[in-house]
């Protein structure tokens, strides 16, 4: 009988992508075959639940729990795949807003044992994905929202025929991976749209959405773009959450109260309220109340979240130039600080250029840090990238010695922001709840 404990060894013993500074992204290594043969050994239990897909560059996370927010809030069995975790490998996997549990983590892994051991070259990704299906699938799940790992085209999630494909911002990320234009990015996030299957696109920059549209009209997929059928405007935005005002093309305005902070989490909210609608023209029955409901409840730690107040301790899983930018600019129109103390680390592949850019001109300190993930870049790297835009750091890891180097120079009025990537926000929590002496997040052995 598998421990938990047993059952992630096992899971994380297969090629980790997660944890890999460089590979090749292409159709051999990335073999959607494999994804479906080891499915069909289950009697693909990807076929026994309807699904939406989601990818994007930024706010895919977001967006999916708001779907799933609402969905619940509708009175359906909802489940909710993302990744990565921020504390314990459970969080992927999700039921009706429960993570999955030891149990069954380890159950689902002693059944895939043998069926894995059939199909050669299978990677983590790969193995949690099918291990995800086959939980929604025994528990009845009647709708999976499946929240896209990297890309799309080559990703395990493709293998589902969703009712509905969501595309949220696509922006500069995993470039060595996914290509370095706009265009070839938008071409693999594209990868999800299926033949007749309704999409859903955030706004998009404009040479991402001429691909999309191509993509779309190639294979008969009507397209709705959300700016183009929604509109909205934000009302008041405090460190609490934030209200805001949508309605769709010739119909009337309602008012919305949301708790993640940010005005791109207001277009994450409309590419929500887009895909409802889309999923009412397919029958699925969404009272408006749940609509209401749901992103007025929807949680999702990790994004532009309060930690602490007197000084202000803001996390934030920021790890683009586009949403370093984004971030850049709430802090200052949430938070009345005096001095900005910026905890920054990064992982490798990410644009730690773009990112610096944005946001060594709104803090007044730097503190580098080092993730507790083998992608992590050595703050010593870090800090010539500060230096050479004329700035100077101090070296502090790990993230929680980090942190608390910038509590102990803050004062009061001032506001601490740890950001780089949900590894850095993931660490900073820990950190934090062992500082206030709270009880800390599970995590896993």
């Amino acid at each position: 009988m598998l421990t938990y404990k047993d059952a992630l060894d096992y899971i994380y013993g297969f090629t980790d992508y997660e944890k890999q500074t460089a590979f090749q992204y292409t159709s051999e290594r990335f073999d959607l075959g494999r994804v479906v043969r080891l499915l069909g050994l289950l009697d693909n239990p990807h076929h026994r639940f309807r699904s939406i897909h989601v990818a994007g560059t930024k706010g895919k996370g977001s967006t999916s729990a708001m779907l799933a927010s609402i969905l619940r809030a509708a009175g359906y069995r909802v489940g909710l795949y993302t990744s990565p975790h921020l504390h314990t490998f459970r969080e992927r996997i999700r039921l009706d807003g429960e993570i999955i549990s030891e149990g069954s983590v380890a159950a689902l892994t002693e059944r895939l044992q043998p069926l894995v051991a059939q199909v050669p070259d299978l990677t983590t990704f790969e193995v949690i994905t099918v291990l995800a299906c086959e939980y929604f699938a025994e528990n009845a799940a009647d709708l999976v929202v499946l929240e896209v790992g990297l890309g799309g085209r080559l990703d395990a999630t493709n293998v589902v025929t969703p009712l509905v494909a969501v595309i949220t911002p696509i922006s500069f990320d995993h470039v060595q991976y996914l290509g370095h234009t706009l265009t070839a990015i938008a071409t693999e996030k594209a990868g999800i749209i299926k033949p007749g299957v309704p999409v859903v696109s955030a706004p998009q920059p404009a040479e991402a959405l001429t691909v999309i549209e191509a993509v779309c009209l190639e294979r008969g997929a009507p397209l709705t773009v959300v700016d183009r059928a929604w509109t909205w405007r934000s009302e008041e935005a405090t460190p609490e959450g934030q209200t805001f005002s949508a309605r769709p093309t010739g119909g009337t305005w309602n008012t919305y109260r949301l708790p993640l902070l940010g005005n791109h989490q207001l277009g994450n909210a409309a590419t929500a309220l887009t895909t409802v609608d889309v999923l009412r023209g397919l029958g699925i029955d969404i009272p408006s109340d749940a609509v209401v409901n749901g992103l007025a409840n929807v949680h999702w730690p990790g994004r532009l979240e309060v930690m602490g107040r007197h000084p202000w301790v803001v996390v934030d899983g920021a790890h683009n130039g586009d949403s370093a930018q984004k971030l850049a600019a709430a802090l200052p129109a949430l938070f009345p600080y005096r001095r900005m103390i910026l905890v920054y680390g990064a992982l490798a592949g990410h644009s730690v250029p773009d990112m610096l850019a944005a946001l060594l001109p709104v803090a007044d300190e730097v503190i580098l840090t080092r993730v507790g993930n083998p992608r992590g870049v050595d703050p010593a790297t870090l800090l010539v990238e500060v230096q050479a835009r004329g700035r100077q750091a101090e070296c502090v890891a790990p993230v929680g010695a980090a942190l608390e180097r910038a509590l102990r120079i803050a004062s009061a009025e001032d506001l601490v922001c740890v950001t780089g990537s949900l590894y850095v926000v993931a660490d900073a929590r820990v950190a934090w709840y062992r500082h206030v002496g709270e009880p800390e997040p599970p995590t896993d052995p």
